[in-house]
């Protein structure tokens, strides 16, 4: 196996990079400052990369790339790379949340008191010479209000600074409940416009989407408590610049303290220069031990994705540790032949497909299994790599209906899997399992319920349910030198005479003469030849 070659495209601590030197069967090389096609070039050189905020991944940036896996952000934001188009060609975006949550929580903290005291302009008047004590009245945080939006990691432990120096703190996050809030003793809000007008310090701790930015703007500046103060180290844009500087001159706003901007780097803005403002160029996460920290952690995720598989603090797929993918592993290969099977069964356009996993398979994360299965069903009809990260948004793409449906309740089989496909005016379905340990198995097409191998060469063909088909079945073959390795049958009832289908596993792919003299049989009413991988052969992105 070739070595694992690993691009460092901005500059990470060195911690990172003596993990990368004595790391067996992995290249690395320091590539930074790169744009436009060297970029592009670099980004087909590399398996993975790891990544700051000085480099910008954009789908240009990953037109035509065939190689790169994955893409770790060694600290948290993931804006400068374009999610989309990472996941439609099957790359793995992961971040690293947890290196720098007690710098960048400790950085917020620092500017609200910073802006409580007047640290900043107290410093410059000494620095020209003034003893000026009476222009720098500050306030206390201890018995203020302050409001905590986006209650993740950092936001958490902003609320525990908050109330060590005895403030009252309320919280906004869509997932936060009221038993954990009571909790960490903080109090829970419902809604932001709840919030706004109860705080006198604001501090946000969210990422940038369409729902988070302008959180606060020129239209809400009046529900703001007045003389409120306003931090901000997660993401430009959350706050409207333009508004806190109306809010300044006004008085409605007392303060306001930024570690970010809606454009990086920011040399100049309104706010700059403003009474009541303390601004730092992105430093949350500049401290020594955040930068080892993520470093660290962002290059162990490359690592372990690439020796064992697995997948943390993914931004655009479900994680996975090797003890849960060697546990769904047999699963995930019958979902993907399942994918596969029905795709050339059906044989037409497809606009809708349901899967419904049932018994042990239905209590864990599905997501997996169902691109799994997306991935099969679109591998045969589409030009570009399918995989397991992409294939979902492949298929959603295409316009095609997807849903999921999950019973725990077991039925004749521990675990199963069954699929439905629809379009072009026909339908089909099928269900697998898994025998032993790995042995996948087909349970049921259609109404028919049978036990059929799912790989290498498969002839599926729908009879009549009369004496005489399967032994004219294998004179059919026999005469054109197709050996018969396996055979399942079933009915779709119990009494004889009704229909039947009938899977044949064969040592070759059989010659259209073959299929259209089986066709000629009398009885036999449908042919299908498929073809799946043999068995044990995984897909490049399951072994």
């Amino acid at each position: 196996m070739a070595n694992i070659r690993i691009g460092v495209l901005d500059p990470i601590a060195q911690e990172g990079i003596q993990i990368l030197e004595g790391e067996q069967g992995v290249e690395f090389e320091s590539r930074v400052g790169l744009k436009g096609d060297d970029l592009r070039a670099a980004l087909n050189e590399f398996d993975g990369v790891i990544i700051r905020s000085g480099v910008k991944i954009t789908a240009d940036s990953l037109q035509g790339n065939k190689r790169l896996k994955a893409i770790v952000r060694a600290g948290v934001g993931t804006d400068n790379i374009d999610k989309e188009a990472a996941t439609r060609l099957g790359i793995v975006v992961m971040n690293t949340p947890a290196g720098n949550t007690l710098s960048t929580a400790e950085h917020a903290f620092a500017l609200m008191m910073a802006l409580s005291r007047n640290i900043a302009p107290a410093y410059h008047s000494l620095c020209d010479g003034k003893w000026d004590r009476k222009s720098y009245m500050g306030t206390q945080l201890a018995d203020k209000t302050l409001g905590v939006i986006g209650f993740g990691r950092i936001g958490r432990e902003v609320a525990l600074r908050g109330l060590a120096f005895r403030m009252r703190v309320l919280a906004f996050d869509p997932f936060l409940t009221e038993e954990q809030a009571a909790k960490l003793g903080v109090q829970r809000v419902a809604t932001i416009e709840e919030m706004l007008p109860q705080v006198d310090y604001l501090t946000v701790h969210t990422p940038l989407t369409d729902e988070t930015r302008h959180l606060v703007n020129s239209g809400n500046l009046d529900k703001l408590k007045r003389g409120v103060r306003l931090v901000n180290c997660a993401r430009g844009g959350i706050y409207e610049e333009g508004a806190l500087a109306q809010g300044l001159e006004n008085g409605q706003i007392a303060g306001v303290a930024l570690d970010v901007f809606e454009t990086e780097p920011c040399t100049s803005s309104p706010l700059f220069g403003m009474p009541g403002v303390v601004c730092t160029p992105h430093l949350g996460a500049s401290t020594e031990e955040a930068q080892t920290q993520v470093a660290v952690e962002g290059i162990g995720l490359l690592i372990n994705f690439f020796k064992t598989g697995e997948i943390r603090h993914s931004v655009n797929v479900a994680a996975l540790d090797p003890q849960t993918l060697e546990s769904v592993r047999s699963y995930l290969d019958v979902a993907y032949r399942l994918g596969l099977f029905v795709s050339q069964w059906h044989g037409g356009g497809v606009s809708a497909c349901s899967l419904s996993y049932r018994g042990e398979v239905a209590g864990g994360d599905t997501k997996l299994l169902t691109n799994a299965f997306c991935a099969g069903l679109l591998e045969r009809a589409l030009e570009e790599d399918v995989n397991i990260i992409n294939a979902e948004v492949l298929l959603r793409e295409r316009g095609i209906e997807l849903n999921e449906v999950r019973n725990q309740d077991k039925g004749a089989f521990s675990s199963s899997i069954t699929c439905e496909v629809s379009g072009d005016d026909q339908t089909v379905k099928a269900a697998g399992t898994v025998f032993g340990h790995d042995m996948p198995r087909l349970v049921m097409l259609g109404d028919y319920r049978l036990e059929a191998y799912i790989d290498g060469n498969l002839l599926v063909f729908t009879h009549r349910d009369v004496p005489g088909i399967i032994g004219k079945v294998g004179n059919t073959f026999g005469s054109h030198d197709v050996n018969i390795a396996q055979m399942a049958v079933g009915r779709a009832g119990n009494e004889p005479g009704g229909h039947a289908i009938g899977v044949l596993n064969l040592d070759s792919q059989p010659p259209q003469s073959a299929i259209d003299a089986l066709s000629r049989v009398e009885g036999v009413e449908s042919v299908k030849a498929i073809s799946l991988p043999s068995a044990g052969q995984l897909p490049t992105w399951l072994q």
